[in-house]
């Protein structure tokens, strides 16, 4: 199974040009279930899982895989189903997230599809707050056009291992406490997790924080203030953006910001839960002021903190 994704390192310009793969698999189930490509690390036969006694209820054990010792979560029962059966087409899929290594247990896996983010859409509103889905789609499988759902991985991790938004206090810089207050941040990211995650850091700062669910968002919104004649860098200090987002990913969203002159000089933060090595390289190429791989409350804080004194040194430049 793991030659499914030999060619992932030959798939990284689709990112750039707003398209990404997806891994098409079942939960023991008809209803079809995707994770992006970049986010995996290889799939393969469910091995033997040792016990890991007081873990969370999702946590189905630990394996061993390639020397590392990784945690194993039943995706099904994360996301309110009932626990995974084991059978002969459970797989397990080893993903990074946020600098941390973990193995789902899935299904049947299927194949690797290559969309556009334009194919990409939010879940329907009826689905509700407390889903687990990022997104939706549709594929052509056996003839027939096929939903399938993204899953929210961010918040099935947030679920099972909290994530702390404490400020640690040597990381403020108490010269500037009192100007971030009341200060504006752009926050441009598809999971609402993810979104309650740095929103819950900044606003201990006093910063106020608007939200975009996606890049076409963003850019709308930008494009907005610039036609009604308000000054962009007025109106918020910086932008943090994800990578992976429906209709337009955070690359295109930099993109189309650096190509328009009322605007391409905001700063702009890519915020994402890819691989360090890689978005470094695709920062470089769109031109983003600062990397940040998720979820690091003092790193966020850092980076407001120098956008700011970039601010000011401007201001009494002029």
């Amino acid at each position: 199974m793991t030659t499914i994704l030999d060619a992932v390192d030959l798939r990284t310009q689709l990112v750039g040009e707003n398209r990404l793969e997806l891994l098409i698999f079942r939960l023991h189930s008809a209803q079809l279930f995707a994770i992006n490509v970049f986010k995996i690390r290889e799939v393969v036969k469910q091995p033997h899982l040792h016990s890991l006694p007081g873990s969370h209820p999702s946590v189905c054990g630990v394996a061993t895989i390639r020397r590392q010792s990784i945690p194993i979560i039943d995706l099904r029962q994360a996301i309110g189903v009932r626990a995974t059966d084991e059978n002969s087409e459970t797989n397990l899929i080893i993903t990074e997230y946020n600098r941390s290594v973990q193995g789902f247990l899935v299904g049947q896996v299927l194949n690797i599809t290559n969309l556009t983010w334009q194919d990409i859409q939010p879940p329907p509103l009826h689905a509700g707050k407390n889903n687990y889905l990022t997104a939706i789609t549709r594929v052509k499988r056996d003839n027939h056009e096929r939903l399938v759902s993204i899953v929210d991985v961010e918040k099935v991790l947030a679920e099972i291992v909290s994530y702390n938004t404490e400020i640690s206090d040597a990381v403020l810089d108490q010269t500037l406490v009192s100007q971030l207050y009341g200060q504006k941040v752009l926050i441009v990211d598809d999971s609402s997790t993810a979104r309650a995650q740095i929103r819950d850091t900044l606003s201990q700062l006093g910063l106020e924080v608007i939200e975009a669910t996606n890049g076409r968002q963003a850019l709308d919104l930008l494009k907005t203030w610039c036609n009604e004649g308000k000054d962009i860098y007025q109106e918020i200090l910086m932008m943090f953006t994800d990578a992976e987002m429906p209709e337009m990913d955070g690359y295109r969203l930099t993109h189309e910001i650096r190509q328009d002159q009322r605007m391409n000089e905001l700063f702009i933060a890519l915020n994402t839960s890819l691989s360090g090595s890689f978005n470094q390289a695709m920062v470089e190429k769109v031109g983003c002021d600062r990397f940040i791989s998720k979820f690091q409350p003092d790193l966020l804080v850092e980076v407001v903190q120098d956008r700011l004194r970039e601010s000011l040194q401007s201001s009494e430049a002029r």
